[in-house]
């Protein structure tokens, strides 16, 4: 299986023009805590990522205006997959950066979907079922924290 083949499609996004608050409201209207960044709504070039976790502690526990523009509080340079990237692949990358969420993009940049770790937790890869034991299993491997070298 591919990232093609668990991924969300099409996933609300955000410009970097637009405001935390209309961030904030469309995560409760589509109900998630992750939205892709896209330079505008034609091209979706991938510029950026917010989340829940940054509205929170970059927006609010800052004491940002709820005017405050996505652009100030988003991580650029996300962790990308393509469309064709093995869903072994798509695990190793969110466990060596210890993310639960994933943008895929095409081969122009452009979002195209979204694969978090119960995508991946749900898919029947290698023909398996899905069991507690599988979402266990993904999630321990996305959640081991790294080991750092003493200083």
């Amino acid at each position: 299986m591919k990232a093609r083949d668990i991924m969300t499609p099409h996933p609300a996004t955000v410009a970097p023009s637009d405001p935390v608050q209309r961030a904030a409201q469309l995560m409760t209207e589509v109900d998630c805590g992750f939205l892709p960044v896209v330079s505008d709504d034609d091209s979706h070039a991938l510029v950026g990522i917010v989340t829940d976790r940054d509205l929170a502690l970059r927006a609010v526990a800052a004491g940002r205006s709820p005017d405050t523009t996505v652009n100030d509080v988003m991580t650029t340079d996300p962790q990308t997959v393509t469309l064709d990237a093995k869903l072994d692949e798509v695990e190793k990358l969110m466990a060596d950066h210890q993310i639960r969420r994933v943008v895929v993009v095409d081969d122009s940049g452009e979002c195209v979907g979204v694969i978090s770790q119960a995508d991946l937790a749900l898919s029947t890869k290698k023909g398996r079922k899905p069991t507690p034991e599988s979402f266990a299993t993904v999630l321990n491997r996305i959640s081991q924290p790294h080991e750092h070298p003493p200083a």
